[in-house]
């Protein structure tokens, strides 16, 4: 009996202790002007996540995949609503990477806001809140990742989703193509964007291709490289 209840006391204890804060490791947050998809020249704030488990051959955010602070969502939250802007996108690095990236979407479509997260397209966005904007890359060959795609990625989109293709060379728009004819993309998301790798495919090139083929997709600039330096953090 004395066994029992000092069982039952420490279980009562134990339920008393308070649950630890969701933590995120935070890279940067900032406000600046959105400089892609179809929220482009809009002002946004951005929540960059650290860690990313893809090396992509022209990613322009490397110091995100170690630097960043621990935070939590409570903190997060408190700096975003600091910049008073309706609309945040959540990036990375990878995003989907951290856990509890999914209760800080949660928390910041009950404060009302706009909420698009930028993901890479090899982890699985099925439990991406509903109300979340998913802006999806897919990785054409001349990134070095895209063996790495979660192809059953494609079923999950939606109409309120968009999909990104970064492109190299000539190479990667017939395979980009491809794919915007196979998952017949044009009619089941809201934009298909194409952009060009910054200083490496000519933007005029692009536009040629996809005017010569009447793809219904969206040639999409970098805006904030045109703004302000590529090299520039923090816009």
């Amino acid at each position: 009996m004395g066994g029992a209840t000092g069982t039952t006391a420490v279980s009562r204890g134990a339920s008393l202790q308070p649950t630890p804060p969701r933590m995120l490791t935070i890279n940067e947050i900032f406000y600046s002007i959105q400089g892609e998809s179809t929220y482009v020249g809009a002002p946004c704030v951005f929540v960059r996540l650290t860690a990313c488990d893809l090396r992509c051959s022209w990613c322009d955010t490397p110091y995100a995949f170690h630097d960043g602070r621990k935070m939590s969502i409570d903190d997060v939250l408190h700096e975003v609503e600091s910049h008073g802007c309706p609309t945040v996108e959540i990036t990375g690095g990878e995003p989907l990477l951290q856990r509890d990236v999914y209760a800080l979407m949660a928390r910041l479509l009950e404060t009302g806001k706009t909420v698009l997260i930028e993901t890479g397209g090899h982890r699985s966005i099925a439990d991406v809140p509903a109300g979340v904007v998913r802006i999806m890359d897919v990785k054409c060959p001349g990134s070095g990742e895209s063996s790495k795609m979660a192809w059953d990625n494609f079923a999950q989109l939606t109409s309120r989703d968009q999909v990104k293709f970064v492109l190299k060379d000539r190479a990667d728009y017939e395979f980009a193509r491809t794919i915007v004819t196979r998952e017949r993309l044009s009619d089941r998301v809201d934009a298909v964007l194409f952009s060009p790798v910054h200083d490496v495919l000519n933007s005029r090139q692009l536009a040629e291709w996809i005017l010569a083929d009447r793809l219904p997709v969206r040639l999409q600039l970098q805006a904030h490289k045109y703004i302000w330096s590529p090299a520039t953090r923090g816009v």
